[in-house]
Formats: structure tokens, sequence, C-alpha cells
């Protein structure tokens, strides 16, 4: 098991339970993935009646402290009787004919805020059956050279109305440029050059990642918030020139108060986190993933700092805003910096069945269900541009890329997920599943990426890695019909009525 994601542990136990031996490798010092940072089990589950097995019966049950929440992971692989690898991440690949026979892991320990080593060190190698990546950024996939997807489809590719490039959001008149009026001078930081595209097309861009952090002003556990090194109020212009124009300054910081958390507020123009940037991480080797994490937490540091010392900001704002420190209670390893950034989406599987907005919407009906996914269309914005209004001609700056098509609900009735999206194609990999960076488009990929879901297609995913090994066929060759007849005597759910 790659990954000690939520999904990635369900797996590992799983396994354990079928009878396999296990080894689960997690690159960075904590298990838990995002539920170890800020989101909450239940959190993005409308639903809960359409989850089943270990989810519904151990994972829902860990509460909603990230301390905590750890613990509990550790604590229940470490009963299971898993070993469990930390601070290693995957870095080669072998592959015998269409079979992978061993990966390289090399030491790669986090920084004192969590931020991933950009270079790693010593390596050695671990051998197995059958493997299954459960990471968010699905390397052991790419790695072991099985086709995937990155960035956005069009929407003409699968038949999506509403994909690709999208109406721009939170348009504000606010001049992009350098000097006010002179296109010449460039654009201001926080602000991306519009590549052009029409609505409908495909791009590179992907939806805003950001950290779901905690703030206290109790001095018991409040770790300060301190301006990044190469600190410059010229770096938030775009904040300045938007002040007044802002519903809330606090959606600008700290954003949207999202169950004890804050969350990115995706009805302001700027918030919490930058814009722009995800597109990079998805395909990016972790040089660039670490200088994009790092990003991301001085941005916030940098956005502290101002909207607490600028002049331009009001006072009581100003006050109320540096009064704020991370809590520490919380994450006490990291400063409390949350140990995983939230990666909403990065690789997507070219697996055997492509998820389409048709799936989310109850359209399809495949025969070969493993879970069941229950939230809408969720995408936060992708950029951020100048933008000039259709009908006054004024120029501006926008978002564009976000939507929320269905709400929490979606529309209203949970939808299975095919085993063939969890499966590359037999050609392509005769012994992995992907359960977290499954086959879908980016707009299928929106709805389906909530936690509960992955850890259901996780534990489906590892019986049928069991059985595969105790056949020895391929995963695409197991019998889905007895698989399907597992899953279920474990108390998974795969149809809704």
């Amino acid at each position: 098991m790659y990954g000690g994601t939520p999904a990635g542990c369900v797996a590992a136990v799983t396994a354990h339970q079928e009878g396999a031996s296990v080894i689960l490798i997690e690159p960075g010092r904590w298990l838990g993935g995002m539920l170890g940072a800020g989101i909450k089990p239940l959190q993005d589950c409308p639903v809960p009646e359409a989850v089943g097995g270990l989810t519904s019966e151990v994972v829902f049950r860990f509460g909603t402290r990230p301390p905590d929440i750890v613990r509990m992971f550790r604590e229940w692989v470490a009963e299971a009787g898993v070993t469990v690898i930390y601070e290693h991440r995957v870095t080669a690949v072998t592959r015998h004919g269409d079979r992978i026979s061993a990966i390289r892991l090399a030491s790669a320990p986090p920084d004192k805020w969590g931020i991933p080593a950009p270079e790693a060190g010593d390596t050695f190698s671990v051998s197995a059956s059958a493997f299954i990546d459960a990471s968010y950024e699905g390397d052991l996939m790419a790695l072991a050279g099985v086709p995937y997807r990155t960035g956005r489809e069009s929407r003409q590719e699968f038949g999506e109305d509403v994909a690709g490039v999208g109406q721009v959001t939170n348009w504000t008149p606010i001049d992009p440029f350098v000097v006010p009026g002179d296109s010449t001078s460039g654009l201001i930081p926080l602000i991306d050059e519009d590549h052009g595209l029409p609505v409908g097309s495909a791009d590179d861009y992907t939806q805003a990642y950001n950290f779901r952090f905690y703030l206290t002003t109790d001095p018991r556990h409040k770790a300060e918030i301190t301006a990044p090194d190469d600190y410059s109020p010229g770096q938030f212009e775009l904040v300045r020139r938007y002040i007044k124009s802002a519903a809330s300054l606090r959606d600008i910081f700290p954003g949207w108060l999202n169950s004890g958390e804050y969350n990115y507020q995706r009805a302001s123009l700027v918030t919490n986190a930058p814009l722009g940037v995800s597109r990079d991480y998805q395909d990016g080797d972790w040089n660039v993933r670490s200088r994009i994490w790092r990003h991301h937490i001085d941005y916030l540091r940098g956005l502290h700092h101002f909207l607490s010392t600028h002049p331009e900001v009001p006072e009581e704002f100003r006050l109320e805003t540096a009064a704020y420190g991370l809590d520490s209670s919380l994450f006490p390893d990291t400063g409390g910096w949350p140990h995983q950034l939230y990666v909403r989406v990065s690789r997507r599987l070219k697996g055997r069945y492509t998820l389409t907005h048709a799936d989310v919407l109850n359209q399809t009906d495949p025969c070969d269900a493993i879970g069941l996914a229950l939230f809408g269309v969720d995408v936060y914005p992708a950029r951020r541009i100048p933008h000039r209004d259709p009908e006054t001609g004024r120029l501006g700056v926008a978002t564009e890329g976000d939507m929320f098509i269905g709400g929490h609900m979606g529309t209203g009735r949970p939808y299975p997920v095919p085993y063939r999206a969890v499966t590359p194609h037999r050609n392509d990999c005769g012994n992995l599943l992907v359960p977290v960076c499954l086959s879908a488009t980016h707009i299928a990929y929106a709805a389906t990426r909530m936690e509960p879901v992955f850890c259901v297609l996780a534990e489906s995913a590892a019986v049928a890695a069991a059985m595969s090994i105790g056949d020895q066929v391929a995963v695409q060759d197991i019998d889905t019909d007895q698989l399907r007849k597992r899953i279920i005597e474990r108390g998974q759910i795969i149809s809704w009525q």
C-alpha cells in the first residue's frame, strides 16, 4: 500500500484481514492524510447511510480533533499487525512484463513545518505481488508507466456540458496592471495571464489547493505567524486594491470557517490560498511540489502580515488579524501548520472505465460497482485573470473555474463507482489498483474526491488485490461477482434504492 492516507490505512487493514501480508508506505510522518489535517471523517459525507464497511464501522468513529485522528489511525493500523514505513517515497518502479515486481523507496523526511523534502536520500527496494496506490499524487501509478490524465477536459471529449474552461466569477473592477491603465507595465502579482481559450476548452489548470488550518488567540497554544523572509507589501498589491471592494475582509483572511477550521472562501476574489500553482503540482517532481507546498505557507504568512500591518487596512481589522496565531495544540509536530496540503486533485488514472458527469447524475448503471459516491460537483477556482466585462467594456479581475453543482447532496442520490474505474487497462499493468487517483474526468473527480469515498473504494480494492493474489490472476481478471459478494459480506454498500 503506497500512501498513508485514510484510504491507504483502510486498504492496509482490509488486505491484512483478507489474509495478505501487508506493508504500508507513507512518504510523510503521519497517517490519516487530510482526515488528520483538518477535515473530519463525516464532514464531506451528506449521506452516511450510503457508506459501509470499515469506513462506517471504524473511521467515522475517530472523532474530530486532528491529533486524535492521527493517533487513532496509527493505533488501528498497528493493532492490525501492519508494518508501516514512514518518511520514504517511491522513486522508481521495476516491472516484468505487465506487472510491477518491486518499487524503489528513498528517505525523504519532511521539515519542521511538514513540507516534503525536495530531494530524497538513501534508497532500498520493496517487492510485492500486488500494489495499491492510495496516494493523493499517484506517484506509484505514474512511475509504473500507467497512463493518466491531468488538467481539465474539453466539453466535447466526454460530452460534459460543464467541462473545460468556465465562465468567470468574482469579477471586480480592479485595474490589473502594475501601472494602472498601462498594459505594457505587466500584471500585478497574484494574477495569471489569460490563455484566451474559449469557454468549454481543455487546458492544464486544475482547482485550487489550500490548508485547512486552525487559529487561536489563546497564548497557551498560539504559534505566531511570522512574515516570510522575502516579504514585500508589493506582493499583495492586488489585496490592497481589493480591500474597498471586498464584501468582507474576513473572506480574504482567515477565510471560510468550515466546521472549526478555515477553508478557502470561493465567493471572494482573494482568499487564504494562491491560485494557478496547482497546475504545476499535479505532474511535478518533488522539487516542484515542495516549492508549491512552501509557497502556500508563505502566501498565508505574507497575507496575514499584510493585513496586520498595512496602513490602508482598517485599524480594527489589522488588530483583529494580528491577534491570531496558529493553534499549535492541534498540530504540535509542525508548529501549528497542518502536515498535509489539501491536494484536491492531481493525476487521474486512465482506467478501463472513466467516470463522467453522466455517472454523477445517475445516468449510467455500471454492472461492477464496488462502492457509492455521494457529493455534488465541487470545484474551487483554478485561476485569477484580467477580464473585461462584455457589457460595459470595463477592465477588471476575476476568478475562473469554480462551481458547486447540486450542493453537498449532488443529485440527491448516491451513484455507483465501478471496479473498472480503479484498475488500469490489462496491458498497462496487471497488479496495480488505484482507488484515490481513480479514473475520472476533472468534473466527475470533483464529485467523487471525498475521503469517505476513497476509503470505501480502497477497502474494495484491497479485497480485489487479495483475490488476485490468491487466484494468481491479474486484477482485471478476478471474478467481479465474487468480489462484490465478498465486499457485501464485509458490510460494503454498492447500490442505492
